[in-house]
C-alpha cells in the first residue's frame, strides 16, 4: 500500500515513465531468455552462433549507451525514449522471421541500439522529474522494472511452449503499444543542451575525475549483480541437481524487490540519506557469497532431504544480493546525474552504463575463468570467495568516497562540516580533487558538503 501512495503522489510524467519500464522489461523477458534455446535447439545452429548473436547485442548495448545519453540531452528525452521502443519492435519483430544468421544478427544489433537509446533517456528523465527525490523515484522504477521481468518470463514462458516466433511478435507487439502510447501522452522537457559541440561536452563529463572514480568504484556491484544469471544457477543446480533451480532464485528475489525496496530506500533516506549506506549495501551484496561455501563441495544429493536444505542456502544467497541491490542501487542512480551540470544528465548516465557494462563483462570472463579453475582443481570455493572479494572491495571504495566526502550528496548534520574535520586523510583527498582538471565548477556540490 505504501508503494501504490508513492507512485500516486509521483508526476503523471514519472507513472507514464513506471509503466514504460514496467513494458520494457515485459517485453525484454517475453524473448531474450527463450532466444539461446531459439537459436540453438530450434534452428540448430552452433553453439558459437548463439555467442556471437548474444554478444552483437551485448555489444551494440553496452558501446552506444552514450549515444543515447548525449541524444537524451540534445534531443530530449522524450523523443529518444520514443525512438528506443520503435527500434525495439523493429528488432522483435525481425526475429520473429529469423530462420538466418544475417537476420538474425540484424535483428539482434537493432535490439541492443533501442536498449541504448531508451535506458539513459528513461533515466535521466527520472532525474529531471523526482527533484530530489530522486532515489525513491529510482526505487519505484525499480519496482516496477521487477513486475515486468516477472511478468515477462511467466508468458514468455507459456508462449514458448507454443512458437518462439510468437514470443517475439508479442514481445514487439508490446513495444509497439509503448511506443505509441508514449507518442501521446508522454509530455515533452525542455531540451537545455545543445549549445555546444558535442566533443566539448564530452570531454567534461570525462574529464570528472570525482564521477569516474565513483563509476569505478561501483564496478563490484554490477560483476555480482550479473552472477545471478551465471555462478548462482550455476551453484544452485550443482548443488540441488535441480533444472529450475534458477528460476527459483530469481522469483524469490523478484518477491523480495516488490514487498521491500520502496520500503527500505524510503527508510534510508530518512536515516542519514541513502548515500550513507551504499558501501555497506555493496558489502551485502558480497556477503550473499558465503552461503554457498555451505554447499559448494558438498556430494550429489541422494533425496528431498537433501535437496531442500541445499535449496534454502541458495535462496539466502540470492536474497542477500537482492537486499543488498535494493540497499545500494537506488542512491546510486540518484547521485550521477549531482556530479556534473544538469543539462549533460543522459550523457552522464550514458557513461555510466558504458563503464558499467565493459567492467561487468570484464568481470564475467574473470569470475567464468575461475569457476574453470575451481572445476579443474577442485577447489568448488574459489569463485564465491572471488565475488566476496570484489562485493568487500567495492563496498570500501564507496565508503572511502563517502567517508571523505567526494561524493556530491547532502551529508547528515552530525557529519557536515569542513573537510578538515574529517581529518587529514579527507582534506588532502578533496583538496587533491579540487585540483585535478575538468572538475565542475559549480558551487553546489562544496554547498552540499558545508550544509550537509
Amino acid at each position: 500500500m505504501r508503494t501504490l501512495r508513492a507512485v500516486r503522489e509521483c508526476p503523471l510524467a514519472l507513472r507514464l515513465l513506471f509503466i514504460n519500464q514496467c513494458g520494457i522489461d515485459a517485453g525484454f523477458y517475453l524473448l531474450i531468455p527463450f532466444l539461446a534455446t531459439y537459436i540453438g535447439h530450434d534452428l540448430g545452429m552452433s553453439a558459437a552462433v548463439v555467442g556471437l548473436v548474444l554478444g552483437v547485442r551485448n555489444l551494440s548495448q553496452q558501446g552506444m549507451y552514450i549515444i543515447g545519453g548525449t541524444a537524451a540531452d540534445r534531443l530530449g528525452p522524450r523523443v529518444v525514449i520514443i525512438a528506443g521502443c520503435a527500434l525495439r519492435t523493429v528488432g522483435f519483430t525481425l526475429f520473429s522471421f529469423g530462420n538466418s544468421l544475417p537476420l538474425l544478427l540484424a535483428a539482434s544489433g537493432i535490439s541492443g541500439l533501442a536498449a541504448a537509446l531508451f535506458y539513459p533517456a528513461v533515466r535521466s528523465y527520472v532525474s529531471h522529474e523526482s527533484g530530489e527525490r530522486k532515489a525513491e523515484a529510482f526505487a519505484l522504477l525499480n519496482v516496477f522494472a521487477t513486475i515486468g521481468s516477472l511478468v515477462g518470463l511467466l508468458a514468455g514462458s507459456v508462449l514458448y511452449l507454443t512458437d518462439f516466433r510468437i514470443c517475439a511478435l508479442t514481445a514487439a507487439g508490446l513495444f509497439a503499444v509503448l511506443t505509441v502510447a508514449q507518442a501521446f501522452a508522454l509530455p515533452a522537457r525542455e531540451v537545455t543542451s545543445g549549445h555546444e559541440p558535442i566533443v566539448r561536452e564530452l570531454r567534461e563529463v570525462l574529464g570528472n575525475r570525482r564521477f569516474l572514480c565513483f563509476a569505478f568504484a561501483t564496478t563490484g556491484m554490477f560483476i555480482m549483480e550479473n552472477q545471478l544469471y551465471m555462478l548462482l544457477p550455476d551453484g544452485a543446480q550443482q548443488a540441488s541437481g535441480w533444472s529450475g533451480a534458477e528460476a527459483l532464485l530469481l522469483s524469490a528475489g523478484a518477491v523480495a524487490n516488490l514487498l521491500f525496496q520502496f520500503r527500505i530506500t524510503r527508510s534510508l533516506e530518512q536515516r542519514g540519506g541513502g548515500m550513507r549506506w551504499v558501501g555497506a549495501g555493496i558489502a551485502v551484496i558480497g556477503l550473499g557469497f558465503v552461503p554457498p561455501l555451505l554447499v559448494c563441495d558438498a556430494s550429489p544429493p541422494t533425496g528431498a532431504g537433501d535437496v531442500v536444505p541445499r535449496l534454502l542456502v541458495m535462496i539466502s544467497a540470492s536474497l542477500l544480493l537482492y537486499f543488498g541491490g535494493m540497499v545500494a542501487y537506488p542512491p546510486v542512480l540518484g547521485l550521477i546525474p549531482r556530479f556534473g551540470s544538469e543539462r549533460l544528465t543522459g550523457t552522464y548516465f550514458g557513461l555510466f552504463y558504458v563503464l558499467s557494462g565493459a567492467t561487468a563483462a570484464g568481470g564475467n570472463a574473470v569470475i567464468g575463468w575461475v569457476m574453470d579453475v575451481g572445476e579443474r582443481t577442485g577447489r568448488a570455493w574459489l569463485p564465491w570467495v572471488s565475488c566476496l572479494f570484489f562485493g568487500l572491495a567495492s563496498g570500501s571504495a564507496v565508503a572511502w568516497l563517502y567517508r571523505t566526502r567526494l561524493l556530491p550528496c547532502p551529508y547528515p548534520a552530525g557529519e557536515a562540516g569542513s573537510a578538515a574535520d574529517a581529518g587529514a586523510e579527507g582534506a588532502a583527498a578533496q583538496d587533491a580533487v579540487r585540483m585535478l582538471p575538468g572538475q565542475p565548477r559549480a558551487t553546489d556540490d562544496a554547498a552540499d558538503h558545508r550544509t550537509g
